[in-house]
């Protein structure tokens, strides 16, 4: 019996071993010998880490400093990535822990891979641990993907905008009140402010009201639970790749894990209100004017087309998770756009005075509204210059789940596909010499004519999968620009500190040191 016992063990530990040499050696450096062969060049494989103790390094070193006031940030915000294209072309790899990522530039290529035509590129499966911040749409493939899109749409749709505009100003109205105070307690309305944390403050202020009709104490709390939440993720981030990480009782998971049930219970108290305030409004009339209300309502219609069945429709906790998204996409990118705006127009003030020439023109001393936002040209050409230099998202990653053409390669299963955006929106070769130059009149007739019909600007993603909520955060970013234009002029503080700061894909573009600007009174 002892001998069985001994026997069946050493075959366990065996099988074990063997399953775990496949994983950490055999199945990468079989991926490595097939890249290689089609010419790719990248970094040898290193087992088990892969390069992500060096890029954790390189970035670190990178974002120990501010650097030059320029807009030519790759090499502090994206060091690593950059590095490797320099030495090994732009489609090149390097290794995310076992997994080969390869790094693509060509607009054709990237083209393919977000079109997915194919659906053999998917959205990279999150860590259990990352699903935490937020599963909803953006995580989601297949039919739980269409479904999700399906009854989140309607409340994206362009005309639908157009109820939220009241909210939005309201809270932009709000924060030029702020600002307005700080002009009279100070001398001839000239005064310094860190506003980093106060256009934090207006875009969960405005996610509140316009997703959530809730007060700014819960918006305010939902924020500050997710943004508690990503600091812990990049705490633990280079540890993800181990296999049963989330189980381990250390301080970080223990308190994400906290967390997360007390965010669930807040969202989950929201959205029960919301459901009951519907149920109360004989017109259903009083929910159509926030994101939520009108995607619970997109639901209801969904289940109803449906034959009142609700395995079609989104669950409660669908919603939780969707909401979540609300907050961490809606309010970050913004924030990201009008900050980097922000700074923008005070290293440039011929551009901020065109842009203050149109909103006055349209607007004069009233406040901004829908129709003429859409007449904001300069101020368009600006927000769309300011994502090109400073995506809120600098990398783009899909996963191929089977053996595919992709232009003149084959990439073998089991490959991430990476997709630097803030990269391709910086490469010479596709903007011109001036790429990496604040220079708004590239997109003085559009898009089409500025990337000559590539895909080589894409700060909201681009394909089926482009960013649900784009047309909101340009309008929201055109309405707060607009108002602070019309009372101020800015220019940047002799104390601020330039240092475009990304914390590992986990977050938005962000200034790591705050942005400290000089406001004048009109």
């Amino acid at each position: 019996m002892s001998i069985l016992l001994a026997t069946l063990f050493a075959f366990v530990v065996s099988y074990i071993v063997f399953k775990v040499l496949i994983w950490v050696w055999w199945k990468p450096k079989n991926l490595e010998k097939c890249l290689r062969k089609q010419g790719i060049d990248g970094t040898p494989y290193k087992i088990l880490f892969g390069d992500v103790m060096e890029f954790s390094s390189t970035t670190e070193q990178a974002q120990s400093t501010p650097m030059n006031l320029s807009h030519s940030i790759t090499h502090r915000v994206v060091p690593f990535p950059l590095r490797i294209i320099q030495r090994h072309g732009p489609i090149s790899y390097t290794w995310n822990g076992v997994v080969p990522r390869v790094t693509i530039m060509e607009p054709e290529l990237v083209k393919e891979v977000l079109s997915n035509k194919s659906s053999s590129f998917t959205k990279i499966e999150n860590h259990p641990l990352v699903k935490l911040l937020a599963n909803g749409l953006a995580s989601h493939e297949g039919e739980k993907w269409a479904k999700h899109r399906r009854i989140a749409n309607p409340a994206f749709h362009f005309e639908k905008m157009k109820v939220m505009v009241p909210a939005i100003l309201a809270s932009c109205v709000d924060f030029v009140d702020k600002l307005e105070k700080l002009g009279v307690s100070s001398n001839n309305g000239t005064f310094e402010l860190d506003v980093w944390p106060e256009i934090q403050k207006l875009t969960v202020d405005i996610i509140s009201r316009t997703a959530f009709g809730s007060s700014y104490e819960e918006g305010l709390r939902v924020f500050q639970l997710q943004t508690e939440l990503a600091k812990l993720l990049h705490k633990v981030l280079p540890f993800l790749f181990i296999p049963g990480f989330r189980f381990f009782p250390t301080r970080e998971v223990r308190k994400m894990k906290e967390i997360d049930r007390e965010l669930r219970t807040l969202l989950k108290d929201i959205i029960i209100r919301k459901r009951e305030s519907i149920g109360n409004n004989k017109d259903g009339e009083v929910h159509k004017d926030d994101l939520l209300g009108l995607m619970l309502d997109s639901n209801q219609k969904h289940i109803q087309d449906n034959n009142n069945s609700k395995k079609v429709g989104m669950s409660i906790e669908d919603v939780i998770e969707e909401c979540k998204l609300f907050y961490i996409a809606g309010q970050g990118t913004t924030a990201s756009l009008l900050v980097w705006t922000m700074v923008a127009l005070s290293m440039h003030p011929e551009w901020q005075a065109q842009a203050r020439e149109e909103v006055l023109s349209l607007f004069g001393s009233n406040n901004p509204n829908f129709d003429g936002l859409s007449h904001l040209k300069i101020v368009n050409m600006i927000l769309y210059e300011v994502l090109r230099l400073y995506p809120p998202v600098v990398l783009l990653s899909r996963y191929n789940s089977k053996e595919i053409k992709l232009g003149n390669l084959t990439l073998p299963p089991g490959v991430e596909i990476a997709v630097p955006t803030i990269l391709v929106h910086h490469d010479r070769e596709l903007w011109g010499d001036d790429a990496e130059e604040f220079n708004p009149k590239r997109f003085s007739n559009g898009i089409s004519k500025a990337t000559n019909n590539r895909v080589s600007f894409f700060p909201f993603g681009w394909g089926p999968r482009i960013c649900i909520g784009q047309t909101f955060a340009i309008i929201e970013a055109k309405m707060a620009v607009a108002m602070i234009l019309q009372h101020f002029s800015f220019e940047l503080s002799p104390t601020y500190a330039h240092a475009p700061y990304n914390a590992q894909d986990l977050e938005d573009l962000q200034p790591q040191y705050g942005a400290h600007i000089i406001f004048h009174k009109l």
